[in-house]
């Protein structure tokens, strides 16, 4: 392997998480396209693409390397030529710290049409921006998210994942996590204090880093309920516009994402609110500081929803299930927890942990969309966040 940095796979994981969308990338070697792996840091993006290229030489490229940087920032054709050398694949990590990579990306991908070019980064604002409209038509572009509950069932087995499932929902899928255990807190406080900020607080200059925080906590304490603006304002003492900016930021940076609600027909639906959710329960857990067991929590029912709706984001996503998702809710406090809607088809999802716990369906809901309405417990849960 020609490369700048190596390191092997068998350094990077305890033992290996087989990740979906693997299989769907390596059919996409070589295909006349430029491969571009986005996700949050430390999802495994740089060991995913080890692993699909272990049994191929490839030059890997950091571009945290202050010389990459400097090599690869507005080069021309002659300068590339001589990075590459006889390079078949040419892997690019952490694109987004390269300025101007996707003009850099659009000359080799142009001149050098026998090259196979891979680019993971973690920042979607810059990454995107940046590759979006020179890579237009040559690319391929793909998410990882942290490694998901099937990842994780068919890489220890059904019995051992359905063991350590309230383990999960309270530490999370980051592999680091997973892969050292009974060193989860300390792991994921290093996530959240020295990667989770890093690329909004590096690319989108941002002045108070501790609004940031203040408002990442409020989100964590309001998984499952709808967010208010002006309520998050008041908490954190900055105005409602500055809270909405940071809140995409944090958005553009794979930390959270919103779910609007459902409303087509009754006049007393909620038709502007949201909620927000977290990728991933651990790092939710991290910045509000509590890791108790989950029999001694009081927010099994939020842990529970975000587990649900991040993994069921994962199951669309890598199966390529394509969706509309909502949350419903009237002004009468009726309420479902999530709707798909799919070929014109509205299914909606109530989450109970407990599936011994009295659910409500309203008929309104199930009248006026001829809906189905299925409720996902911890009994049932496994073919709603499967293939």
């Amino acid at each position: 392997m020609n490369s700048l940095k190596s390191i092997t796979f068998g350094e990077l994981t305890g033992y290996m998480i087989e990740r979906i969308i693997k299989r769907s990338i390596t059919k996409r070697l070589f295909r006349g396209k430029a491969i571009v792996l986005i996700g949050a840091r430390q999802v495994g993006k740089t060991t995913l693409i080890r692993e699909l290229l272990r049994d191929r030489d490839y030059l890997f490229l950091d571009g945290d390397d202050p010389l990459v940087k400097q090599r690869l920032t507005n080069p021309n054709t002659k300068e590339i030529e001589t990075i590459i050398g006889n390079s078949e694949i040419v892997f690019i990590d952490e694109a987004q710290r390269i300025e101007n990579i996707g003009i850099t990306a659009k000359i080799i991908h142009d001149q050098f049409k026998s090259v196979q070019l891979v680019m993971s980064g973690s920042s979607a604002f810059e990454l995107r921006n940046q590759t979006n409209e020179p890579l237009t038509g040559r690319k391929f572009e793909y998410f990882l998210y942290p490694v998901s509950y099937e990842e994780y069932e068919q890489s220890i087995g059904y019995l051992d994942a359905i063991k350590d499932l309230e383990n999960r929902l309270v530490y999370g899928f980051y592999p680091d996590v997973i892969n050292n255990r009974g060193e989860e807190r300390e792991v994921l406080n290093e996530i959240t204090q020295s990667y989770l900020f890093k690329d909004i607080l590096s690319f989108a200059n941002i002045k108070k880093p501790e609004v940031l925080e203040k408002i990442l906590q409020a989100l964590a304490f309001q998984v499952g309920s709808e967010v208010s603006y002006n309520e998050i304002a008041q908490l954190t003492g900055v105005d409602k516009n500055t809270v909405s900016s940071y809140i995409h930021l944090l958005e553009l940076s794979f930390i959270v994402y919103p779910i609007t609600s459902f409303s087509r027909n009754l006049r007393n639906e909620i038709k502007t609110n949201q909620k927000i959710y977290f990728y991933d329960n651990g790092i939710r857990n991290a910045l509000i500081q509590n890791f108790n067991p989950v029999q001694l929590r009081n927010d099994i029912g939020a842990l529970w929803e975000n587990f649900l709706m991040s993994e069921r984001l994962k199951r669309n996503h890598y199966h390529q299930k394509y969706c509309n998702r909502y949350f419903w809710r009237t002004k009468q406090q009726q309420e479902i927890d999530y709707v798909e809607e799919a070929d014109g088809k509205i299914t909606g999802f109530e989450f109970k942990w407990n599936p011994k716990a009295k659910t409500n369906i309203p008929s309104n809901f199930v009248q006026t969309y001829n809906a189905q309405v299925e409720i996902i417990s911890k009994e049932n849960f496994r073919e709603f966040v499967g293939g």
